[in-house]
């Protein structure tokens, strides 16, 4: 297995749009760690113990923030104003027609060109295992409308259990919002390594279905018959080559499901073990919703995969478990609400949770 990385917080030192960057850690008395910097709030590492209390490093990320900034723009980020696509980089919103940038022709991707994951926020660490964040996404700003402060919270607790907890006000009129985190994952501790192997469990019985752009057009299908049934557990690879429209789209896993839990409470998503290791990741979130990605994109190009401790991030080399509410929701009046009124706040949290088999 690789050595995971000895990051050094002066290789994330810099001013970027007149913001200072850092790299923060969290730890608890347990010996896990959790490195993050406030360069579009992305997690670089983490460390979590094996079956036989070994740490090794459970997320890509990259060495400093040269590199940080040249590599996978999503990776380890915190995603607004808006996750997910935008069908064809347009919304009405009470009447007015909003046209947002567009960055994943012909649709908006995670925000825009600009979004959360370029941005520097303002950071303050309250104790050795808690960091707050803070930004203000301006009215106009990518397009969308309204003045939108944000501000998050990373803790790390005694149960090896990382929440990411948010707040945001529609601050002067009426806007959209839909976060997530975009954490990639590798749970053997060799980021490099195959993640087809990870055993998953998907609390969802209904897909969104896609259009030729991997836009949601509104349907919801039962995953019942299909390869895109995880409610059991199940390899990741098992039935990724499988003959699925959507698994063709998407060139492996690269779905949203929506989960069946209460709305709003704080429910289990997803639950992944790595048999080699024994480590287990279980994802919770008071979001309607979960993206399952089997990192189909990394192809091991230099420098956007050139990873950690030299490590090329390869096709299926990390696993993400993004709880949001469902893309496209601007434009489907079916799917749970994403607008805000002025004034009106949205929190919501997610929790990945650290175990051993």
């Amino acid at each position: 297995m690789t050595p995971y990385a000895d990051l050094r917080r002066e290789d994330f030192r810099a001013t970027i749009d007149g913001t200072p960057t850092d790299l923060f850690t969290l730890r608890n008395r347990r010996g896990m760690a959790v490195r993050i910097t406030n360069y579009g709030c992305k997690i670089v590492q983490i460390l979590a113990p094996d079956r036989d209390g070994t740490l090794g490093d459970v997320v890509q990320g990259y060495e400093t923030l040269e590199r940080t900034m040249a590599g996978q723009p999503s990776m380890g980020s915190f995603i607004g104003r808006y996750c997910g696509r935008i069908g064809g980089g347009r919304f009405t919103l009470d009447g007015v027609e909003h046209r947002t940038a567009v960055n994943a022709p012909p649709n908006t991707l995670h925000g825009g060109q600009r979004g959360s994951r370029f941005r520097t926020f303002a950071a303050r660490q309250l104790d050795e295992a808690s960091l707050e964040l803070t930004y203000v996404f301006e009215d106009g700003e990518e397009g969308f409308p309204g003045t939108l402060p944000v501000r998050l919270v990373y803790a790390l607790d005694e149960d090896n259990a990382l929440t990411i907890a948010w707040t945001a006000v529609a601050a002067d009129k009426a806007t959209v919002a839909n976060f997530t985190d975009h954490t990639f994952f590798n749970l053997s501790g060799d980021a490099g390594s195959s993640i087809l192997d990870h055993v998953a469990t998907v609390n969802g019985s209904r897909y969104l279905a896609l259009d030729a752009t991997a836009v949601p057009t509104g349907e919801l299908v039962e995953v019942t018959g299909t390869p895109l049934d995880f409610r059991s557990p199940a390899a990741f690879g098992a039935r990724i080559a499988a003959d699925h429209p959507m698994l063709a789209l998407g060139k492996g896993y690269d779905l949203h499901y929506a989960v069946d839990k209460p709305e709003g409470a704080l429910g289990l998503h997803a639950r992944v073990v790595h048999p080699g290791s024994g480590r287990v990741l279980e994802v919770l979130s008071t979001e309607p919703g979960v993206q399952v990605y089997t990192g189909n994109f990394l192809d091991g190009q230099t420098p956007r995969d050139l990873g950690k401790g030299g490590t090329l991030y390869t096709r299926h080399s990390a696993f993400c478990l993004e709880p949001s509410h469902f893309p496209n929701a601007v434009n489907i009046p079916s799917f749970p609400s994403t607008a805000l009124a002025p004034g009106q706040w949205y929190a919501g949290r997610i929790v990945y949770r650290f175990g051993v088999a």
